[in-house]
């Protein structure tokens, strides 16, 4: 079995933009390069699971979202590391057409995690989740993997958090202590 690192995209990698898509508005969460290389090296599998209601919203399309991804990969390869793989929500119960509608897969929902566990084979009690809002932990801990709430993007506002909930400076801090907790 895989252990992994399931990573919020928005405010966790990169910097916190209202509906991103452009990768000229792309800036990576500072230190987050080097946490990915790190969590890498450690030997976590490394997927993105994000709530991507712009889409849902009219704001751009899958195609959009799917080519800031890849940019994103680009960018990682300069640096030896990349995302094993990309888990997305197009869906808003206040958007429109076929994205219109309540889903199993927008966190704090888990369908997301449950998909890449079993395609990865991941073993949960060995996996976090890494997210700015405590609906990306909630997501995790339905599915048994450990929550980590980062103070970067919105996690800055999140103030009541349960003791179950690991809190971290940035995705970073996050990495360092793994590391320094050899968990390998």
């Amino acid at each position: 079995m895989n252990k992994c690192i399931f990573l919020d995209r928005d405010g966790t990698i990169n910097v916190e933009v209202d509906y991103l898509y452009k990768k000229e508005d792309f800036l990576w969460e500072q230190g987050a390069i080097e946490a990915l290389f790190i969590l890498k090296k450690l030997g976590y599998l490394l997927i993105v699971v994000t709530n991507q209601s712009g889409i849902a919203r009219g704001k751009y399309t899958e195609l959009d979202l799917k080519i800031l991804h890849n940019y994103m990969q680009v960018e990682l390869l300069d640096f030896g590391v990349s995302i094993d793989a990309f888990y997305y929500c197009p869906h808003h119960p206040e958007g429109i057409g076929e994205y219109a509608k309540a889903c199993r897969c927008r966190k704090p929902e888990p369908e997301m995690l449950e998909q890449a566990i079993e395609k990865f084979d991941i073993d949960v009690t060995k996996s976090y989740i890494v997210g700015d809002k405590l609906s990306d932990c909630f997501a995790g801990e339905r599915v048994g993997v450990k929550g980590v709430l980062v103070r970067t993007g919105h996690g800055e506002q999140e103030d009541v958090i349960p003791v179950s909930i690991l809190q971290e400076r940035s995705l970073y801090t996050f990495a360092q202590y793994i590391r320094e907790k050899g968990e390998s």
